[in-house]
């Protein structure tokens, strides 16, 4: 008998991709851990333990990971306003860190000296897994079968694998698989390649599976009450039903269940990917749509003003960073640190209606308020002279004044 060539953690979903990796390091020479992460995915976990272990994974970590992927990665996007290319809201990035850090600390619990996942070559995954394995543990050795030549020209497409996995017992969907890839976890769900790979090609009917079609969603809307604290929501009540959710994992749980039952958090988008290309994604993100809308809400209404330019500029970094794979590094530590920090007087409560796809904000109530009733009514004079705004605005004049004095003598038109 061969002796091993050691051992290696396995990022495995128990599909066909990492099951046939699974077999395939096997057969290198290697002896395999399977690390399966419940992040809020509909998944048979038993159903992949027994797969694993029939196909010779020397043991199987199956961890629920729900309660920290909200708590400590959904929130701080949450305080972030975190929106990637002003539109994605980054379900899948913010999955990739929490999953990898457990499959790490499952590393070096049982020696592993290697690392696998079944990401492929031309994704930000195989980026945000890798980054987070050397940030975590920088000795690791990372094995990526659909980045290495003896991998990727044996099997270049799923009739391979599918040969494959029929040679070596490795059990098969006996339905065909939809023809798109689809992720999936509490925050949200991706689906793309396939069909999808063509930006004109509509998104077929019944693709979504967290969400209903707005088309057919109730024809009454849910009315929340969303409270938060130091911009993170601690309560969320139903005004209608008297309903009150307090847990967070519960909290982001039940927001999924009221979007998606009225079609709220869809999208259709073309974005950059970080490795150089322009990839085509569909998106549903139920429960992070209402909580985005209502966390800006609350933050205009408490936060000062320059403040807020200065966060928002912070935010379009932690994005980049967090879509990019950095949540580990240096500068993503330190926004997360500033964002935080902004986020001590985001305190209130916000109202809104979920209704046939869109997210609508009521009102809002905060001690901590910079909202002053009496400053800005229009029938109340109140500690404000309105004289003042003649030299406000000849001041803001000047340089308009000065700009176009310059053009007229160009002879540019104006």
């Amino acid at each position: 008998m061969s002796q091993s060539k050691g051992t290696v953690v396995l990022a495995y979903s128990g599909g066909l991709d990492t099951s046939c990796i699974l077999v395939w390091l096997k057969e290198q020479g290697y002896d395999v851990i399977a690390y399966l992460a419940n992040i809020g995915q509909d998944e048979d976990f038993e159903a992949a333990r027994k797969k694993a272990e029939s196909l010779g994974a020397k043991k199987v970590f199956i961890e629920d990971l729900c309660k920290e992927f909200v708590e400590e990665f959904i929130w701080p996007s949450v305080q972030a306003n975190a929106i990637y290319e002003n539109r994605y809201l980054l379900g899948t990035s913010i999955a990739r860190p929490c999953i990898a850090r457990g499959q790490v600390e499952i590393a070096k619990r049982e020696g592993a000296q290697y690392v696998s996942h079944g990401a492929t070559g031309k994704g930000n995954d195989q980026i945000r897994f890798e980054l987070t394995c050397y940030a975590l543990y920088p000795e690791v050795k990372i094995i990526a079968p659909w980045r290495m030549p003896e991998f990727y020209t044996r099997f270049q497409g799923r009739n391979d694998l599918m040969e494959y996995a029929q040679k070596h017992g490795i059990p098969v969907p006996v339905t065909p698989k939809s023809p798109w890839s689809m992720d999936a976890n509490l925050m949200h769900i991706s689906y793309e390649s396939g069909i999808l790979e063509n930006p004109k090609t509509h998104a077929p009917p019944g693709i979504f599976q967290m969400s209903k079609d707005p088309e057919v969603s109730p024809d009454t809307p849910d009315v929340l009450e969303i409270e938060f604290s130091k911009g993170v929501p601690v309560k969320v009540i139903n005004v209608k039903e008297g309903k009150s959710v307090d847990s967070p994992l519960e909290m982001f749980q039940y927001l999924n269940t009221i979007g998606g039952s009225h079609g709220v958090g869809r999208i259709d988008i073309v974005e950059n990917r970080f490795i150089g290309m322009k990839s085509r994604g569909i998106y549903e993100t139920p429960g992070g749509t209402i909580l985005y809308h209502a966390h800006m809400d609350i933050e205009t209404f408490t936060m000062d003003r320059e403040v807020r330019k200065i966060k928002q500029g912070l935010s379009v970094q932690f994005s980049e960073q967090l879509y990019n794979g950095f949540w580990y590094s240096p500068e993503c530590e330190f926004v997360r640190c500033c964002i935080a920090t902004s986020q001590e007087s985001v305190e209130g409560k916000v109202q809104l209606s979920v209704f046939k796809g869109q997210v609508y904000i009521l009102g809002r109530e905060s001690p901590k308020s910079l909202y002053n009733e009496e400053l800005v009514s229009m029938n109340v004079q109140g500690d404000y002279d309105p004289c003042d705004a003649s030299g406000f605005i000849k001041i803001n004049s000047l340089r308009l004044k000065e700009y176009h004095r310059l053009q007229s003598k160009a002879g540019k038109p104006q």
